[in-house]
């Protein structure tokens, strides 16, 4: 009698690895989602896990609290704002066009599960250890911005300006789309990232209108340091007061 050859149950070690790792980003994502739905202190594990029909048990297989969840949520959705910048890097043209290409890429991930959360959450009630490590690369990105538009001015490109005010502008903007938009409205990301890109690149002013100066207006001047001493007409109407009689 030939004896039957037993198969594994169990698939191959990488099959298996790789089974886990997309559960796990399945549990992240989910709770990216009600994170962005109800805010990170209202949120609970619980609902994460009835909403992928497991148990909270089987959650802690993947993870190991609520904290690390945000953590991850937050560095990937950084993660994939990096990964754009640094593709874009590498794209040809000249500085604008990959700063447009960069901000349209920002955009679109900032509608995103992962990095709206990084922009409706963020870090701020992570534990001081991992706010430092995630600030540290919201700094990397910031400095990326800069460097484009630095470079951008110095070949024409972009017209003369504080890159730090610009990368700031820009950033703020765009990550302000992560908190009001909405999926299944009637634009697409691709869309309000060509329109927002549009207001940003070339300004509200028409070709008629008179261009608004970054130069402070002379109406504007900050006024002279008020005086301390007591004003004349004060003074003298206390001198013409009649004093009452006794």
């Amino acid at each position: 009698m030939t004896a039957r050859k037993l198969v594994s149950p169990w698939a191959p070690t990488a099959e298996r690895e790789k089974v886990r790792t997309d559960k796990r980003e399945a549990v992240l994502r989910m709770a990216a989602q009600v994170f962005n739905e109800k805010g990170y202190q209202a949120s609970t594990l619980d609902e994460v896990a009835e909403r992928l029909n497991v148990t909270k048990p089987t959650l802690y297989y993947y993870v190991k609290s609520k904290d690390e969840i945000l953590y991850e949520c937050v560095r990937i959705g950084l993660t994939m704002l990096q990964d754009a910048i640094t593709e874009v890097g590498a794209s040809g043209g000249n500085a604008m066009d990959k700063l447009v290409a960069a901000m349209h890429k920002y955009t679109e991930i900032v509608t995103m599960d992962f990095g709206m959360c990084l922009i409706r959450v963020g870090e701020d009630p992570l534990p001081p250890e991992s706010q430092r490590k995630l600030r540290r690369m919201k700094a990397a990105i910031d400095q990326e911005f800069r460097e484009l538009i630095r470079l951008g001015i110095e070949e024409g490109s972009i017209a003369p300006c504080d890159p730090k005010i610009a990368a700031f502008t820009l950033a703020g903007a765009l990550s302000w789309v992560g908190r009001w938009y909405r999926p299944g409205g009637a634009l697409s990301p691709d869309d309000i990232a060509r329109q927002c890109i549009a207001l940003l690149a070339n300004g509200l002013c028409s070709g008629k209108a008179k261009p608004f100066s970054r130069k402070r207006p002379a109406e504007q001047a900050p006024a002279l340091p008020v005086s301390l001493e007591p004003a004349p007409a004060t003074t003298a109407r206390r001198r013409a007061s009649p004093r009452k009689a006794s």
